[in-house]
């Protein structure tokens, strides 16, 4: 039951990020990439509050809350996933390993797209 729920609530995550972006990009424009940032920042809010109400909270229930975490959220977008992971290192006092995910998960992925980006164009 707890693959049925992350692959349906990933596929709504998914519609969820297409049509939020488009909405943010109709509204702002496209002079920066405004509709990935509604996505990460509602993302971002949307699992710290769901994670940390799951973990306060018995109102949903294993399966329910890893459709929502895994499936929505990862449909929608994994920078939910990695904000929330630098934030409980932040609160945990570990500074160097939230810094060091911080400099690693934005310099390395920059530079793998980067990598991808030049594979593509020797094709």
């Amino acid at each position: 039951m707890q693959l049925i729920y992350i692959g349906l609530f990933g596929a709504l995550g998914c519609l969820g990020r297409y049509y939020l972006s488009g909405w943010a990009y109709a509204l702002a424009g496209r002079g920066l990439p405004y509709g990935t940032l509604a996505v990460n920042l509602l993302g971002s809010f949307l699992l710290g509050l769901v994670m940390e109400g799951s973990l306060r909270s018995s109102l949903l229930g294993s399966e329910l809350r890893m459709g929502i975490t895994v499936g929505f959220m990862g449909g929608f977008t994994t920078f939910s996933t990695f904000s929330y992971e630098t934030f409980r290192l932040l609160e945990e006092g570990s500074l160097l390993q939230a810094g060091a995910n911080v400099l690693l998960n934005v310099l390395l992925c920059l530079a793998f797209a980067g990598l991808g980006i030049y594979l593509a164009r020797q094709l």
